[in-house]
């Protein structure tokens, strides 16, 4: 069954029950009502018959007298002497009179006890009403008077009213069906547009948007439901991208990693050779340690990567003084500098401290550096650290070849080479530029750079002064 069908069963279950409840409780109210105001009727009328008993003498035709007042009431009447024997009853012999309609103790106390000398019992278990009066003048030998009624000529009215209701009833069920039937319809036609949305963004298909113009919670849902797929397409759109740029990394490290085994292998089979003379075999006993340590590089730098992306603890800060810091990488760098003849120049400031992991600050630079020398063939390499604001900005300038802006953006991406040929004749892994942005932005900061083809490169990054 669907949600149509049980929304439209609840609710017509639910209103029939009302209706029925209701109706009954009406039937209920109007017989309570009309009894009552029979019984002060009844009441009223008997006070009419006993002053009519009592108003007649022996000079009056008094049972034809008593017979015609109690025809027009249409009460049952008997007259009783003191003793309680009956003297006149209208009702005929062949009907059996029930004992409580004939004059006993009990009935005399009940009725002397009353303010007006008239006793009503309304007996649940007997269908008559039956009324009981003293008369105190009158007909001589009449003491006490009786009337009765069956009580279902009080209730002859409810009959009519009973009808009505039902009627009432059976038509306001009918509404309630076809009302139900509507309203679970359009109760149940967003909760079936929100299911197919929901279905179709499980499907994958996040590009549709669910249009429902409600104020109320389906609305709210609705807007939820499009928040929902628009977050899964982003989240799959990163999951494409993740997925294009692990393929290109496993990729890029088999690249990487079979070139210098093909390198290795080829000197391996020169060295087999017979004739080969020791300086030949000194050359490629070189190669094949210089195309080992490269190895060793690139997984050096991929450990380092994935220790950035997977240990929260890949940085452990301590108090950094960058000047004597700069100092000793500048010292370390200076020979090579020398041998191509670029000025190496450092510029402090003032002397400044930082919170940074020390050796991971040491890798950031010597990446930075060594770049800067091998793409530097004459000019300086300016290594200035200066105070911006509340920060401590350290910048690495060139005189090099520069980069052209299109490779700006894919820079710091893992193997990502401006110049794969030229690149790779260096001795680069193609991972620095991600170990260097990866360590700072697992400092809080990041890596900047600006360049020029033709005048040079200038990488800069920041980090928080100690006061």
């Amino acid at each position: 069954m669907n949600i149509q069908s049980k929304l439209s069963v609840t609710y017509i279950l639910l209103l029939i029950i009302g209706i029925i409840t209701i109706s009954a409780y009406a039937i209920l109210s109007i017989r309570f009502f009309l009894f009552a105001a029979g019984l002060d009727e009844f009441k009223n009328d008997m006070r009419i018959v006993r002053q009519a008993v009592e108003s007649s003498d022996e000079n009056t035709d008094f049972f034809p007298f008593i017979t015609e007042t109690t025809d027009l009431f249409e009460y049952d009447l008997a007259l009783f002497d003191s003793t309680g024997i009956p003297i006149y009853n209208t009702q005929p012999e062949q009907i059996f009179i029930d004992s409580r309609e004939f004059l006993s103790d009990l009935v005399v106390d009940s009725v002397r006890a009353n303010y007006e000398d008239i006793y009503i019992m309304n007996d649940p278990e007997y269908s008559r009403l039956v009324a009981f009066a003293k008369v105190d003048d009158g007909f001589p030998s009449v003491s006490y008077l009786r009337i009765s009624k069956d009580k279902e000529e009080y209730y002859e009215a409810v009959d009519s009213i009973r009808h009505i209701i039902y009627a009432g009833m059976l038509f306001s069920i009918a509404a309630v069906m076809v009302v139900s039937f509507i309203f679970s319809k359009y109760m149940a036609a967003p909760i079936k547009q929100l299911n197919d949305a929901a279905l179709t963004i499980a499907d994958g298909q996040t590009h549709e948007t669910l249009e429902m113009d409600r104020n109320d919670e389906f609305g709210t849902l609705a807007s939820s439901l499009n928040k929902m797929a628009e977050r899964f397409k982003k989240d799959n759109r990163q999951l494409q991208l993740l997925n294009e740029k692990q393929n290109q990394f496993f990729a890029d490290i088999a690249h990487e990693v079979r070139n210098p085994l093909h390198t290795i292998s080829g000197t391996i089979e020169m060295l087999q050779l017979e004739n080969l003379s020791q300086k030949k075999k000194l050359q490629y006993m070189v190669t094949m340690h210089n195309q080992v340590e490269r190895v060793s590089r690139l997984f050096n730098d991929i450990k380092m990567l994935q220790r950035y992306d997977m240990d929260q603890h890949f940085i452990d800060k301590e108090v950094v003084e960058l000047k004597s810091f700069l100092e000793k990488i500048i010292i370390t760098y200076e020979p090579l500098a020398q041998e191509k003849n670029i000025d190496l120049i450092l510029t402090v400031e003032s002397n400044m401290t930082v919170h940074a992991d020390r050796d991971k600050l040491d890798q950031v630079m010597d990446n930075l550096i060594t770049n800067a020398l091998k793409y530097t063939s004459e000019g300086s390499i300016n290594v200035l650290c200066e105070q911006v604001e509340a920060q401590i900005q350290i910048s690495i300038q060139d005189t090099g070849i520069g980069i052209a802006s299109e490779h700006l953006d894919r820079l710091f991406d893992r193997f990502y080479r401006t110049d794969k040929a030229r690149s790779r004749d260096k001795g680069g892994t193609g991972l620095g530029l991600a170990i260097v942005r990866g360590i700072l932005r697992a400092h809080g900061t990041d890596i900047l750079v600006s360049s020029e083809v033709g005048k040079g490169s200038r990488f800069y990054f920041e980090l928080p002064i100690i006061s």
